[in-house]
């Protein structure tokens, strides 16, 4: 099949079944994208965390960026159209058509189905993540190896975060987050 094609329609799958925004279709993308040799599971983390890191939805962000990779321009135009259009039909149809969809006892009792799949899918994503960032381990069969970089800056962000709450009662910024973990990415790595 035709990589223009396959990434088109890989990321309108992905936009189609996945629920709870970008963390939710993580899991999914990762799988994809391995399963048709686009990217190994290290490579996907790091796409994640360019993703987190730039603005716009992470779900939008690594379409465009998996697609530049195998697609150039025309492929990251493709998996970003893929992978946002089944949200966008779906919301013209309830913008259009349903007025008050939330008043309907089976719209919120699916909704409310449907929340812990979603729960589940980013915590999945969040461990799979923990893993790799401090044992270096891309599926259960990798070696264990410890990094104590990304201990250490996960630790200090910690800190971080949790004594910013305390002195200034309000949350630590992302933004100072992401830049401070870059710095000490490179320092450390």
């Amino acid at each position: 099949m035709n990589i223009y094609l396959l990434l088109f329609l890989t990321f309108l799958k992905i936009g189609a079944v996945s629920f709870g925004g970008g963390y939710g279709m993580i899991a999914l993308i990762e799988e994809d994208c391995v399963a048709n040799g686009w990217l190994t599971a290290e490579e996907v983390l790091n796409f994640v965390a360019v993703a987190e890191s730039t603005p716009g939805p992470i779900a939008v962000n690594i379409a465009t960026f998996v697609g530049s990779s195998q697609g150039g321009v025309l492929g990251a135009f493709l998996a970003t159209l893929g992978v946002i259009l089944p949200s966008f039909f779906i919301i013209l149809i309830i913008s259009v058509f349903i007025r008050n969809l939330l008043k309907y006892a089976g719209v919120k009792s699916t909704l409310d189905g449907i929340r812990p799949a979603i729960v589940g899918l980013v915590m999945a994503t969040a461990f799979t993540m923990t893993l790799s960032l401090i044992f270096n381990m891309d599926t259960y069969k990798s070696d264990f190896v410890f990094e104590w970089q990304g201990v250490v800056i996960l630790a200090v962000l910690t800190l971080l975060y949790v004594g910013w709450n305390r002195w200034r009662k309000k949350p630590f910024s992302p933004i100072i987050s992401i830049v401070l973990s870059g710095v000490m990415g490179l320092l450390l790595f």
